[in-house]
This record gives C-alpha cells, structure tokens and sequence, in this order.
C-alpha cells in the first residue's frame, strides 16, 4: 500500500491554520535562521504564536536540507526524487519538472530556499481554494459526502465507499473525515492545482490498442494540451500500436481467413488455417495486410483525438473529466468520424490479409485493381455493419472497464484510490473482450462484405441479406468464426502494447500521470 504523504517531516511546515505566511521568506533573505522582524513570542499573521517565523522558518529549513541532497543550496528535479524518495513520496519526472517550474523564478531550472519557500506558499493558497470548494458544510472538514457530492457535480459517480477509501489515504487520526492540515499534508509537494487534476490523481484511466481501436479515447488535461505532451502520448500509443499489431499480425490475418472462408464444410482450425497459410505463400503471408493496418494508426488517432476534442466542446461542457454517457456518447461519434474518414483503407487491409501470392504487387495496384474493377463503391462495403458496432463496443467497453475497476476499489483497495496497474490493464483486457464478444456478429459481415469482390450481374449483398444467409446455412455459430484467434491475440496485444507504449513515452519525455 502506498505510504500516506502526511510525513512528519511534511506536516506543519507550513502555518498550521492555513495562512500562508511570509515572515519565513524575509528571514531567508537575511541569511539566518531566525528573522530580524520577530522575536520568540511574536505572532503571524493570523494572531497565533504557532505561526512564529521562527519556528516556521526551521521546519522549511530542515524539509529543504532534507530534499537537497547533493548539498549545493538549491534543489533539482534529482534532488527532489532521491529526497522526496526517502520521505516515502513517489513522484514522477513530470510532476517534478511542474513543481520547479512553478516555483523557478529566476528560471535556471532548479530553486534555491526562498523559491521553494514561495511555491510551497502560492500552492497552499491553490490548495485551500480546492479545499473550501470541497467543504460543503463549511465546518473545516471533509468527509465521504462531501466527496461524493463534489464530483458528482463534476460528472463523476462514485459510492460512498469508493469516497472512504480516498479519504483512508488522507486520514492520520482514523475520523474518517479530513481536516485542512491533512489536506494540506497529502498534496502539499504534489502538484495538483484544482479538483480535475485531483481527481484524475485520484483516479486513473488506462486503455491500450488492442488492434480494434474503438475504444473511447483516453481524455488529456488542460496542461498536456496548453505544452504539447498530448502528441507524444498519441505517438507513444501509435508506436506501441504499431509493434502489438506486427507481433500478433498472423493471428489476425487468421480471424480474416476463418471470418470469410470458414463454414460448415470448411472447418478451418487454427493449426490448419497457419499450415494453410504457410504452405500457400511461405511464412512471410502471415504478416498480410499488416503493412496498411499500421499505416491507418496515425491518421485514425489523430482524426479521433480532434474529433473528440470537438464534440466535447460540443456537448457543452467545461469540466476536464465527462460523465460516462457523455464519454460514451462523444467516443463512439469521434470513433465514427474517424472511421469514414480511413474506412477504404479498411477495405485495403482486408483484401490484402486475403491475397493469393502474386496477386497484387502492392497497397496502391490492390487499389487500383479494385477501383478499376469494382469502382469507388467498393471501398465502402461493410460500412453500415462497421459503423453499428462501434456503438456496443465503445459502450459494453467502457462500461465493463468502470464496473470491474469500481469494484475492485470497493472490495480490495485499503490505503489507495489508485488500484494501480495490473489492475487496470486486467479491467482492460476483460472490458475489451466483452466489447468485441457482443460486437463480433457484426464484425464478421463487415469483414465479408469487404472482402466481396463484385461479379458482374451477380445480385449485391447486403447486411441484412447476409445475416439471414449465415444463419440459415451455419447458424447462430457462424456468426463467430474466428472468433478464437481474436481472442488468443487480446492478451499478448495487450502486453506488448503496454510495454512499447512505456518505453516509448520514457524515450518522449512523457510520464504517467
């Protein structure tokens, strides 16, 4: 479990009553240990002699000594992971490089006693905003209705429960409610500045590119917006997609072949389909049609992320995190816009996982082929079914990934409202296969409507017609053909693609948030 923040060495640095004081500042200047405009007795100013700048002034003192740790009279972002380390507070590179940029004044990238002493002081001014909105009752404390209320009315639904266990993390005394100094203790050298980044500290989000790609995109704050780091996310992800796909690209050029060949007198098995396969065009043809399922990556991404970013704006609302509907409302738009916008390379993934040898030299003669032959109508076939499943995907995704997370918090979290990783990646991993179970149907006659190639005279198939055909001559099972490839490649997509993607923002200068 993860250490409370509230350590001794933290708790009271600053006055305890919440007034940001700067006697403490004037007595750095002056280069002592104690200031020249108070004496022992003499209070801040709030009229307490708890807020002596003295006394005040060596708690600073003594925190900075502790975080300095290579001893030059200035802090790093070094200094304060190896310090911050010690104190049992993990942050990350970025998390760092915000503090001392916040706080850097003189901006050579590192800050001396009297910076570190204003940051601590502007950022509990921030804090004691976040924590009066919080305070409901106006009484000096926080407890679990006061949680719940305050993100409900941002769009967030959590239970009671879920509120205690962010409350445990926070609580020293065990009241189960949380006054100003334990707020203060637990973000005070983390820095969150307003209840969307507290609340996405609180509560993360991580979905990986399974090969699918349509899940709803994950959503990124104002800042990784305002300094660019929402691209290197989204090349991270693109890389990490990119590498998941090639290393299960033979899985799924195998779903390809069963979705379209596979039936009641073609029982393909999976060990035949690979035989198959190999013996056909030698064990190159396994990565078929990876070339241009990797290439629709990028442009796919970039057109979801814009477009999700539009209808936000759309829907209306101002606040960093949406409600679940909304997400699932402004995911699966943004997923539909990208998906007409790339949908003929989809065709051109099909046609050339599903190539003989030497049928086609390349992406643009396979494409040319079938403009020439079949017209520009060709590139759209499968498009309906293909648009109607993104709805139960998004939607059964999301909705399973915050059920199995919500009640993995609820029944196993003890000192944390981060359940952390693996735990994550496992939601996600469950919630993306029942989202591709209950869309698979629709999948397959995608997948067959591209792949049909058009006969001259022959009657167009259409989604309804080829419904009732596959359950008149295989029945219900052979609207899940290949359905066993698709899920062998879950796992180890998953993986690969959690791995890559972060290696990859390591490499970017991206951390997790």
């Amino acid at each position: 479990a993860r250490r409370s923040l509230a350590s001794p060495v933290v708790s009271g640095v600053l006055c305890p009553c919440g007034s940001p004081q700067g006697s403490a500042v004037e007595s750095s200047t002056s280069g002592g240990g104690s200031s020249s405009s108070s004496s022992g007795g003499s209070a801040g100013s709030c009229g307490r002699s708890l807020c002596e700048a003295s006394e005040q002034d060596r708690r600073l003192r003594t925190l900075f000594q502790k975080l300095d740790v290579n001893r030059d009279g200035a802090l790093c972002i070094h200094d304060l992971a190896v310090g911050l380390g010690r104190l049992g507070l993990h942050r990350t590179e970025l998390d760092l490089r915000k503090i001392v940029k916040a706080g850097d004044k003189d901006l050579d990238g590192q800050l001396d006693f009297e910076e570190f002493v204003h940051y601590l002081q502007d950022h509990e001014k921030k804090l004691r905003l976040v924590f009066k909105s919080l305070d409901k009752k106006n009484d000096g404390r926080i407890d679990a209705q006061e949680i719940v209320q305050s993100l409900r009315d941002l769009g967030v639904k959590i239970s009671e429960q879920q509120a205690e266990k962010i409350l445990k993390s926070m609580d020293k005394n065990g009241t189960m409610t949380i006054d100003w100094n334990e707020w203060r203790d637990y973000h005070l050298l983390h820095p969150v500045e307003n209840i969307p980044e507290i609340i996405l500290y609180w509560k993360h989000s991580t979905i990986f590119d399974v090969g699918e790609n349509l899940t709803v995109p994950d959503e990124f704050t104002v800042e990784e917006r305002q300094t660019g780091m929402w691209w290197r996310h989204l090349v991270a992800g693109g890389g990490a997609g990119a590498v998941s796909r090639t290393c299960t690209a033979p899985l799924d050029r195998l779903k390809v072949l069963m979705q379209v060949h596979a039936s009641r007198s073609n029982n393909m098995c999976i060990i035949g389909g690979f035989t198959q396969m190999i013996r056909e065009g030698g064990p190159r043809s396994l990565w078929r049609g990876n070339g241009i399922n990797v290439l629709k990556i990028a442009p796919e991404s970039a057109i979801k992320f814009m477009a999700y970013e539009q209808i936000k704006r759309f829907i209306g609302t101002d606040q960093e995190m949406l409600r679940i509907h909304e997400r699932l409302l402004a995911g699966s738009l943004a997923g539909a816009i990208a998906q007409s916008s790339i949908y003929p390379m989809e065709v051109l993934k099909t046609r050339m996982a599903l190539r003989k040898t030497g049928q086609y030299s390349g992406m643009l003669d396979c494409a040319k082929n079938i403009l020439a032959k079949e017209g520009m109508a060709a590139f759209y076939k499968g498009y309906i079914p293909n648009m109607l499943g993104i709805i139960p995907y998004a939607g059964i995704d999301l909705a399973v990934y915050e059920t199995l997370k919500n009640t993995w918090l609820q029944r196993y979290a003890v000192n944390s409202a981060d359940p952390g990783v693996f735990v994550l990646l496992a939601c996600g991993t469950i919630s993306s296969t029942c989202g591709q179970l209950a869309s698979y149907p629709l999948a397959l006659v995608r997948t067959r409507m591209q792949a049909q190639a058009s006969v001259e005279g022959a009657p167009e198939v259409t989604m309804r017609g080829l419904f009732k055909h596959i359950l008149k001559t295989e029945g219900a099972f052979g609207l899940y053909r290949g359905l066993a490839p698709n899920f062998m490649k879950v796992i180890p997509a998953v993986s690969i693609s959690y791995v890559v993607y972060e290696n990859l923002k390591m490499t970017l200068g991206v951390d997790s948030r």
